[in-house]
């Protein structure tokens, strides 16, 4: 019988660095930044074979904000997710690992579990694949395999492995983990040789993760079981227990296991990794990863460069233009702009502390807002009112809401739109519009087969998302959004 290999992506980052382009609410796995598919999506279509391997569909684990990206990115791509699995709180990636293969080992099978954080990038398939046939041999003998990639500079932004006593192939005996260090370690590691960087990348059979867990950290394992043994299916999603889950410390894959495994085993095995890897933790990272014009400009949208060099130059929604500048990052959003020097591309998390600190939105919103049924967008605002643009999915629907303190009126731009309001329900389509009076029960659906297009008009003494009252709910969701 051929091996069955798990895929199970790590989905919690926030990528506070790629600001504003990443943000809590739609941060950097969810987004294309060095190809048509987006982060989550290379990374499950990465993971479509392995050797002579059975390859099931990936399970998720994210927090339950971006349950409907995951979902809906991966049934975009072809490749839906065998399971989500959903964390109440944030715990770090031991605790989502171990929800992870409690959900691989509920049934028969002990599947080797390949461990993946949603938000990397690798350019060299075939390298990842060879790689990846390396770790298998050993997980079958029940070994823990990890990725270390082979460095090309002295970045002090990584953790490092120390490589032991060779093995076949390319493998070698895990020695030892190294905290980031500075420069000069850093440096020092390059030229001895012998160290690769922490990709985060892990292989191992799911019973062997439980039993290390038991081993190692008892009260992660303890609290997580019983936040598994009291979740629910939620639609699509399995929610677990939340009070049970905030018993769990928050600790690292790294922290938790591999680091005290290493120091007392054989048991680690590291398989150096030579797939044009990062991990996009800076805009200067993806920069690096970027096809680069003869300046050596990374670009992206309606950008202008005269006489600059080594810039990255990201625009979304209006034309960006540089001029005789070197070694920037300027990145344009339609409510935000970065302008950074690329040696300073790690400090760029300061703005976020920032805006968080005097309670912004721009931290964790963009003005495009994404919701399961769609998105919604800020077109204009003033005192008592509100103009926002809302692009519904084919055949999705918003909750059936009422608000306390506001009016909505709809205009249809393109599609066909149906209303209920109160105990009317009726069809709209393109220039025709409806008024919705302060406190009546309202839904909005396209029956339609196109996107529909409607421009909001809100009016009122308050316009704030949780002014909602939230009657009917096809996705389950509370009074949190439209």
């Amino acid at each position: 019988m051929p091996e069955t290999i798990q895929p199970v992506i790590l989905s919690g980052g926030a990528g506070t660095r790629l600001w504003p382009l990443s943000r809590k609410a739609f941060p950097k796995q969810f987004h294309a930044l060095v190809d048509e598919l987006t982060l989550l999506q290379a990374t499950a279509a990465r993971c479509g074979s392995v050797c002579d391997c059975d390859v099931a569909a990936p399970i998720v684990v994210c927090n339950d904000a971006h349950r409907f990206l995951v979902a809906g990115q991966l049934l975009e791509s072809g490749r839906p997710a065998g399971a989500i699995i959903l964390e109440p709180v944030g715990r770090n990636t031991a605790p989502a690992l171990t929800l992870a293969a409690l959900h691989a080992r509920s049934g028969d099978e002990d599947p080797i579990l390949l461990v993946m954080p949603a938000d990397h990038v690798i350019t060299d398939q075939a390298a990842f694949d060879l790689a990846l046939g390396e770790g298998v041999r050993f997980a079958e003998q029940g070994k823990v395999v990890t990725f270390g990639i082979v460095p090309d500079s002295p970045n002090t932004g990584y953790g490092y492995i120390q490589q032991g006593e060779a093995l076949s192939g390319h493998a070698s005996q895990l020695q030892r983990f190294v905290e980031k260090p500075d420069r000069a370690t850093a440096e020092a590691y390059l030229e001895e040789g012998g160290y690769l960087w922490n990709s985060g990348i892990f292989m191992l059979r799911a019973g062997c993760w439980l039993a290390l867990v038991e081993r190692f950290a008892p009260a992660i394992l303890a609290a997580v079981r019983a936040a598994w043994e009291g979740g629910q299916s939620d639609l699509d999603f399995i929610r677990v227990d939340e009070a049970a889950f905030e018993q769990s410390p928050s600790d690292s894959i790294d922290y938790a296991v591999m680091e005290p495994l290493s120091k007392e085993s054989g048991e680690c095995v590291v398989v150096p990794l030579d797939a044009g890897w990062s991990d996009i933790g800076a805009w200067e990272a993806l920069w690096a990863v970027s096809e680069q014009d003869e300046q050596n400009n990374a670009v992206h949208g309606d950008v202008f460069a005269w006489e600059s060099r080594e810039n990255l130059l990201f625009s979304q929604s209006r034309m960006l233009a540089a001029v005789g500048v070197d070694n920037l990052v300027v990145v344009e959003t339609p409510d935000a702009v970065l302008v950074a020097d690329k040696a300073h591309a790690q400090d760029v998390k300061r703005v976020t502390e920032h805006l968080e600190q005097n309670g912004r939105g721009e931290s964790e919103f963009h003005r495009c807002v994404h919701r399961p049924w769609g998105t919604f967008e800020g077109v204009d605002q003033g005192p008592r009112f509100q103009v926002k643009r809302l692009t519904v999915k084919p055949g999705a629907t918003l909750s059936l809401q009422m608000h306390h303190h506001r009016a909505e009126h709809w205009i249809v731009v393109s599609g066909t739109a149906r209303v209920t309001c109160g105990e009317d329900s009726f069809l709209l389509t393109e220039n025709e519009s409806t008024y919705i009076p302060i406190g009546t029960r309202h839904r909005l659906e396209n029956p339609g087969t196109v996107p529909l297009e409607i421009i909001e008009v809100q009016s009122g003494t308050y316009l704030g998302e949780d002014d909602i009252v939230r009657f009917e709910d096809v996705y389950n969701r509370d009074s949190d959004s439209k």
